[in-house]
């Protein structure tokens, strides 16, 4: 197993199959395969099968959850993001510093 095949990609709450889809084909496209979904509106769904292009694989093994708790279940380290502007009392930071933070983890 490498590190990237422990990297997970959490989706909660997608309204829109195409950003399923286009999720995928970035995760491909960096190297990354393990897609869990939270409650998706839609999906399995051909729209997100199109916009995936070629990364049909990661789609096909995407884990459709319930709830979040159920989609973290034997996470270690887990970081939240959103486009979305949202004041919350946890810790904010950068991709670079959330990289430096698991440095010290030697897994």
């Amino acid at each position: 197993m490498t590190l990237l095949d422990k990297v997970r990609f959490v989706l909660v709450g997608t309204t829109h199959p195409g950003n399923i889809g286009a999720s995928a084909r970035a995760m491909k496209t960096m190297g990354l395969s393990n897609l869990h979904l939270v409650s998706p509106k839609i999906y399995p769904s051909a729209e997100a099968t199109a916009r995936a292009s070629g990364a049909d694989d990661v789609l096909a093994k995407a884990v459709v959850h319930d709830t979040l708790q159920s989609a973290l279940t034997g996470c270690q380290h887990v970081f939240g993001m959103s486009a979305r502007l949202r004041h919350l009392a946890v810790p904010l930071m950068n991709p670079r510093e959330a990289v430096a933070s698991l440095e010290k983890y030697d897994d």
